[in-house]
């Protein structure tokens, strides 16, 4: 009656790199069902949960990355015994407040810190940046370096960073460390965001754990909500506009128009925002439907009147990560104006770093650096005459809006550095919209790609409505009853199969 091929269902469960396991897969949608099932079976039973979540985020990393598993393994382990060891040292001094700690930091606890720093950030720069270094000193030394053949475990950057703050927190006296080893695996790898974050700090992650399982009809409600906009965001408007046109343009931009290598810039804009912001609106609706709450990691960003409030409302968890522990490690703003705005640079450098072993990524993180610290001399020298002036206040009205209207353009400016491949591109990118330009294309454009237009015109329309907007139809959806929430994602999964290629589209900050 039923011809169900054995073998194909058997390959379902096995890693295939050219159809990772995302959120927005079939795959995906038909073992979370199963897996909340089973989730909400043990909901009293903590260890028993605890662990099966921890083998399902270990099961999850293997579909994404194959046997890169093994690495959550290594940075879990590694970082819980060397923060026991931080804590115990600690201890055993008699430095068991957060002040006593900070006045007085351990030779043995530093030594026990770089260790841990040894082992992620040298798993980070083995698997991301060997090839990188070996041409930049290959360049220097006149030599040759031949490509090792390395693969990119996905969201290396994030678990390894996750893990960081942890051990940071507790050698700092902020956080003490966890006693049970499945607690701390469980944190690390929580498929939610394992892959591309948020980057969940402990502090803010360890106390839900072991608290009982509830789960409000709020809650429940949010999560649906932002589900599906995280899907429609991600699956519907970013994946059809990089497809059909963002991806050709950037690829071969000699090939296009000015008017259309500008269009793919406001287009990558969008799509970037949307494939990112969906992947964390599902990250948390997923979390919070298991009944964890992460903070908010996107706010509106091309929004802000500043680069400074922009980087407040981009990637929020990546953005105040290095600043906490990168910023203030090299002395933040305690050494006069000088060194904080070289500590900006820097950090803003390494953020650049972060995303990808490139010089288009330094340079991009570079400029992003620059603007910072030009906007932090210009509040210094307007707070000479006014004290309480601040350059990320929002302003209404005219003046408000020109300066959205500018941070905006200097934003997706700056993107066209970090989509295109490699820096000749960039500046054909650059020289075609300066000097191959003409506004009749524009209308042709939209005649030609209809679809395109219509989807970004949607994405960037809903991303600077009011937030109370938001919050109506969230409210709206969080007072349903549970069938129409059904029926509203079986709506919004068929759009998403109208819609979508033939190929899986992995989320843009996967590759970071």
């Amino acid at each position: 009656m039923f011809d169900i091929d054995c073998q194909s269902v058997l390959n379902q469960f096995v890693y295939d790199p050219q159809n990772p396991m995302i959120f927005s897969t079939g795959i995906f949608l038909f073992l979370f069902l199963g897996f909340t099932l089973i989730y909400n079976i043990l909901g009293k039973q903590t260890t028993l949960r605890l662990l099966f979540v921890t083998a399902f985020s270990y099961f999850f990393y293997y579909k994404s990355s194959g046997t890169y598993f093994f690495l959550l393994f290594i940075v879990s382990l590694s970082d819980f015994i060397l923060a026991r060891l931080i804590y115990k040292n600690n201890a055993q001094a008699g430095l068991l407040s957060e002040d006593s700690v900070k006045a007085k930091k351990l030779p043995s606890n530093r030594l026990l810190l770089s260790l841990s720093l040894l082992v992620d950030v040298g798993i980070l720069i083995y698997f991301k940046y060997t090839n990188f270094f070996g041409e930049c000193w290959a360049n220097i030394t006149g030599g040759h370096w031949d490509a090792l053949d390395i693969f990119l475990p996905v969201g290396v950057s994030f678990f390894t960073f996750q893990s960081m703050s942890y051990t940071f927190d507790v050698y700092r006296g902020n956080l003490k460390p966890l006693n049970n080893f499945l607690d701390y695996a469980f944190f690390v790898s929580f498929f939610p965001q394992l892959v591309a974050g948020p980057i969940v700090r402990a502090k803010d992650f360890i106390p839900q754990i072991r608290k009982p399982l509830f789960v409000s009809k709020e809650m429940f409600g949010r999560a649906i909500f932002l589900i599906i906009v995280g899907l429609f965001k991600k699956a519907v408007i970013s994946d059809y506009i990089s497809v059909n046109f963002v991806d050709r343009v950037f690829d071969q931009p000699d090939l296009y128009t000015g008017m259309e290598n500008l269009l793919a810039t406001y287009g990558y804009a969008i799509q970037i925002y949307c494939d990112f912001s969906g992947y964390s609106d599902m990250a948390i609706g997923i979390a919070l439907m298991l009944g964890f709450t992460f903070p908010k990691n996107f706010d509106a960003p091309y929004k802000s009147q500043s680069i400074t409030e922009a980087w407040r409302r981009w990637h929020i968890s990546l953005s105040s990560w290095l600043k906490d522990y990168v910023y203030i490690s090299f002395g933040g703003n305690r050494h006069g104006l000088f060194r904080q705005c070289v500590n900006l640079m820097l950090t803003m450098l390494i953020g650049g770093l972060w995303h990808g072993a490139s010089m288009t990524f330094i340079l991009w993180g570079g400029l992003h650096g620059l603007l910072l610290v030009i906007e932090k001399l210009y509040m210094v020298i307007r707070r000479k005459f006014n004290p309480a002036y601040n350059i990320a206040t929002r302003r209404s009205g005219f003046h408000g809006f020109i300066r959205t209207f500018i941070t905006f353009h200097i934003f997706i400016f700056l993107w066209i550095l970090f989509r295109s491949p490699d820096m000749d591109s960039t500046l054909t990118f650059i020289w075609n919209i300066g000097n191959n330009f003409s506004l009749d294309v524009l209308f042709q454009w939209i005649g030609g790609y209809w679809g395109v237009a219509l989807l970004m015109l949607i994405g960037l329309v809903s991303h600077f409505l009011p937030a109370r907007y938001s919050d109506y139809f969230q409210s709206r959806i969080t007072n349903m009853p549970l069938i129409g929430q059904a029926l509203l994602i079986v709506v919004v999964i068929f759009i998403v199969i109208q819609v979508k290629s033939a190929d899986v589209q992995p989320f843009i900050y996967f590759q970071f």
